[in-house]
């Protein structure tokens, strides 16, 4: 049983060498990329715009799909997401984004799987 331990402990003592030489080379390869392109050796930045950074609102206009969508839900109650999509002739999964923004703006409700006029 002790050698299986001390085989297990070097194994984990090998990993643990491999990866330091690897962090090194990796640092050192960053250096390089940064001093032909001028650039940073540092991480990327984020792609998202930070937490102080009000992110940006979609802008609606009228006669949008959100419209038709509240006048479909408001004649139709109970009806359901994959209805609304037939009906407008389009995608469920662009509906989906349209019809919770509908809801947090609180223009209709979502009960189970069907909508309602709020």
């Amino acid at each position: 049983m002790t050698t299986v331990s001390n085989t297990v402990d070097e194994a984990a003592k090998l990993i643990r060498a491999r990866i330091s030489e690897l962090d090194a080379e990796r640092a050192k390869l960053e250096r390089a990329l940064a001093s032909l392109t001028g650039g940073s050796a540092g991480r990327r930045r984020a792609a998202r715009p930070t937490a102080s950074a009000p992110r940006r609102r979609r802008r609606r206009r009228g006669g949008t799909r959100a419209d038709q969508a509240v006048k479909l839900v408001t004649s139709n109650p109970g009806i359901s997401a994959s209805e609304i999509a037939a009906r407008m002739k389009i995608q469920p999964n662009y509906l989906y984004r349209v019809l919770a923004e509908l809801e947090r703006e609180g223009k209709v409700r979502k009960d189970g799987r069907a909508y309602h006029p709020a």
